[in-house]
């Protein structure tokens, strides 16, 4: 008995330690070569996946997807690339109205999520860096207040 007890928590552990390390290794794998050249933009982009989990992740999806003709995807997107303007505003202040994401219209309203300058900056520099996204564009907390 006392050896199936001491087998089961060394798997645990085993386990446990494992899947930290996938996690770790996974995240520093999907941003772009751009960005691991820049460690702010890296701190920036870790911020920025914190907020993404807390507030984006329920309509854009954990994969930036989006749900078809309800809430646009992030990834793979042609309005954020040639729009990353009126993407950070959307993340500051809300959107409303149509917008075409990938040739399907999107007709929804996106209310403003209260986020900070600095927070607006850290997620969409994690958007930008993102499921295979390669957007060069460092965003500051400056940039978001010119806006």
């Amino acid at each position: 008995m006392k050896n199936i007890i001491i087998l089961g928590i060394l798997i645990l552990t085993i386990v446990s330690c494992n899947s930290n390390t996938k996690k770790s290794n996974t995240t520093a794998q999907n941003y772009t070569k751009v960005s691991q050249d820049n460690p702010k933009l890296i701190a920036s982009i870790e911020r920025g996946k914190i907020i993404y989990n807390d507030m984006c992740v329920t309509c854009h999806l954990p994969e930036g997807k989006g749900v078809p003709r309800a809430f646009p995807p992030l990834a793979d997107s042609d309005y954020l690339r040639e729009n990353q303007n009126e993407s950070i505003k959307a993340a500051k202040y809300g959107i409303s109205g149509k917008i075409v994401v990938n040739g399907i219209t999107y007709n929804s309203t996106m209310a403003p999520l209260g986020l900070s300058d600095k927070e607006v900056a850290d997620v969409i520099n994690y958007v930008n860096n993102s499921w295979g996204n390669a957007i060069n564009n460092f965003v500051t907390p400056e940039k978001v207040s010119k806006l």
